[in-house]
């Protein structure tokens, strides 16, 4: 959608096709970070962004075996922006295709699902797809882009894949008036999990050993619930809301890289490029950075007609140092605190980087502006930034 938007802005012809009939689907990336925040500025949607709701998180803390870690402080983080927002996903893509649907050149098709390239030979030509009316048809363009994320039908290409230690159960819960503000973890002796305040509830995610989501689903509702207690005993009776396994969603966590993330018209950005960890919230974050370079790159040759291999490689590159390096970041956190829980490695106090962390406001700033603005955090480039009177809504 992103995307979209911008080369709408530059006057390029776009059609965004999407299989639901609307995005409202629950437990998909919900935080907007610092970057992404500035880039709705540039575009002159901030102040309608600001104006959804939603809660900020200004610092993430980490209970470790009882002690109480400040892990990352985004109040410390240059610029504008000082905080992570956590607003629904479906409130910021509605944002997002109402502004895009102002533009001449773009069109959005809902409940309208991909099925196929149409090839011929190496080249990519566009997209087959069907309607949730069962009618089918065809899209032809210079450039498809995937932006389905890591189930994406059009990958194409070697994929390397990195070891995840933890897949995610995520559920809600109710939050009062008297509970913890921001973002906490918990790590402890065989569990982790983390809660993200939103306002009247709390977003959670529990990690599980990777591949044992029937067997601990087969320990009954009671022992999740009374496991949730031990490790946020401020949670007390709101744990009686999940009532049944349905209120408790599984994400199989992966973490993988695609060698090549283009062929002769065709490029995949976001998950389709790069599966991310969930660790870090940065998915949505990343993702929305690959657009804005692509948009930058590529609007150009798509005016002229000469998008060629050559520019999409060009996206690769933009983008491959801040995918490599937050993947780098993930798998380090997978490998010195998920993976020592899960597996009761963990020791009886945080770790060394984590207590020196805690304890030096300045080295809280690193982890902030690694999650809050990531690796070379773009721009939006100069023929779609607006003013928020320039806009027609």
């Amino acid at each position: 959608m992103m995307l979209g938007l911008l080369l709408a802005r530059a006057g390029v012809g776009v059609t965004v096709l999407e299989k639901h009939g609307d995005f409202l689907r629950d437990f998909r990336g919900d935080t907007v970070h610092a970057s992404t925040l500035t880039l709705l500025d540039e575009l002159g949607l901030g102040e309608r962004f600001a104006a959804l709701p939603h809660r900020h998180m200004s610092k993430m803390s980490l209970t470790y075996t009882g002690t109480v870690a400040t892990l990352a402080d985004f109040s410390l983080l240059k610029g504008p922006h000082k905080h992570i927002a956590m607003v629904p996903q479906w409130d910021l893509l509605d944002l997002l295709a109402d502004e895009a649907g102002t533009e001449p050149t773009f069109e959005l098709r809902m409940n309208t699902e991909v099925t196929e390239l149409i090839t011929a030979g190496e080249k990519v030509l566009g997209v087959r797809f069907k309607t949730a009316d069962g009618e089918t048809g065809e899209l032809r363009a210079p450039l498809t882009v995937s932006c389905e994320g890591r189930h994406s039908r059009l990958r194409r290409g070697a994929v390397r894949d990195y070891p995840v230690p933890m897949d995610v159960w995520w559920f809600r819960l109710p939050r009062l008036t008297d509970d913890i503000d921001g973002g906490v973890m918990s790590f402890t002796t065989g569990h982790a999990i983390v809660a993200f305040d939103r306002g009247d509830y709390f977003q959670a995610a529990y990690m599980i050993p990777k591949g044992s989501d029937a067997e601990l689903r087969a320990r009954g509702l009671p022992w999740f619930r009374e496991t949730v207690k031990e490790l946020f005993p401020w949670t007390r009776d709101q744990l009686d809301t999940i009532t049944s396994w349905d209120d408790v969603k599984f994400l199989n966590a992966k973490l993988d890289l695609l060698k090549t993330w283009y062929a002769d018209g065709l490029l995949c950005i976001g998950d389709a490029a790069h599966a991310m960890s969930p660790a870090g919230g940065v998915g949505i974050n990343l993702a929305i950075q690959d657009a804005v370079a692509a948009a930058a790159i590529l609007a150009g040759p798509l005016r002229r007609g000469t998008v060629s291999t050559g520019d999409l490689a060009r996206v690769q590159r933009r983008r491959t140092y801040p995918t490599v390096a937050t993947q780098a970041v993930q798998r380090l956190m997978h490998r010195v605190a998920i993976n020592h829980a899960l597996t009761g490695a963990i020791g009886d106090k945080p770790p060394a980087p984590v207590r020196l962390i805690s304890r030096t406001p300045l080295l809280r700033r690193l982890p902030g502006e690694i999650v809050g603005l990531g690796f070379r955090p773009e721009h939006i480039p100069a023929f779609a930034r607006r003013k928020p009177d320039q806009l027609s809504r």
